[in-house]
Order: C-alpha cells, then sequence, then structure tokens
C-alpha cells in the first residue's frame, strides 16, 4: 500500500494498532496467569477487556472507511510482547511479589505504547476532520491512561513495597 496522503498514514496506523492490540492482549492473557496479587489479576483482567474494547472500536472505524483492519504485523509491540514474556514469566523469580513488580513493568510498556499510538491516531483524525473517529479514540486512550494509572497505584500502593 502506498502513503500518499494523511488519510492513507492515518488508516495505517490505525491497523498497526490493531495489530499491537491484538499482540498486547494476548500477552497480558498470559501475564494474568502468573500474577499473585489480587488486585493485581483483578486490573490484568480488566485491562484485557479494555484492550479487546479497542480493538473493536478501531476495527469498527476502519470498517467505515472501507479499509480492513488487517495490516502489516507490528513489530514494535511483538518485541515488547515477546520482552515481557521473558522478563515475567520465562524468568526465574524467587518471590511472588517481585515477579508481580515485573508484571506491571512490563504492562505498562505495552500501554504506553498503545497510547502513543492512540494520541497519534487521534491528532490525525482531527486533522483530517474526522471528528466522529477522534472521540471514540480518544475514549480509548482516556480509558487506556486509566488503566496506566490503576497499574501505578497497585505499584505503588502494595506490589513495590512488599516486593522491596
Amino acid at each position: 500500500m502506498s502513503l500518499d496522503s494523511l488519510k492513507d498514514v492515518y488508516e495505517e496506523q490505525l491497523q498497526d494498532l490493531v495489530s499491537a492490540c491484538a499482540q498486547s492482549r494476548d500477552a497480558v492473557k498470559e501475564l494474568t496467569g502468573a500474577a499473585k496479587n489480587a488486585d493485581l489479576v483483578d486490573a490484568l483482567e480488566a485491562g484485557a477487556v479494555g484492550i479487546e474494547d479497542g480493538i473493536k472500536t478501531l476495527t469498527a472505524i476502519l470498517e467505515t472507511h472501507g479499509t480492513s483492519p488487517k495490516g502489516e504485523h507490528c513489530k514494535a509491540m511483538e518485541g515488547l510482547a515477546a520482552e515481557a514474556r521473558s522478563d515475567a514469566l520465562r524468568q526465574e523469580f524467587g518471590d511472588d511479589d517481585a515477579r508481580d513488580a515485573m508484571i506491571i513493568a512490563q504492562y505498562q510498556r505495552m500501554t504506553h505504547y498503545a497510547m502513543a499510538g492512540y494520541g497519534t491516531c487521534v491528532a490525525f483524525a482531527k486533522r483530517l476532520g474526522q471528528e466522529d473517529d477522534a472521540k471514540m479514540i480518544q475514549h480509548c486512550l482516556d480509558k487506556t491512561h486509566d488503566g496506566d494509572r490503576r497499574f501505578t497505584h497497585i505499584a505503588t500502593h502494595g506490589v513495590n513495597a512488599v516486593a522491596a
């Protein structure tokens, strides 16, 4: 696909975000199975649902533009998800709390990538006069940011102190 206009770039970025979200959702489900802190497990489960909601929103937007949600495989999220699995699931831990701290760190890295993608797509949608798209993507960004704050709270008010 030739990217000849901002609209082309916008749609490609939406497709990239669909791929990124699908990969992160799968990794989050795996992280959930390894987490021990009850608040963390709840947050991971909610995160997976939120990611799925984001995929549905992005897919609907792309379909209204007559564009398939299937695009290139997001290599950046592939790397982040692989690192999450390596560092949080395959690494040996002598303490469940230390693993939970690592799970939070890896989750937030994936989340921050998604926030960057959502923010970029909001800016593109606004520039293109796609106000409905911008509102829907902004909602995804806001929900993702809320989730990120939840993980920070769990880390700073529990997991990190216990793991120390």
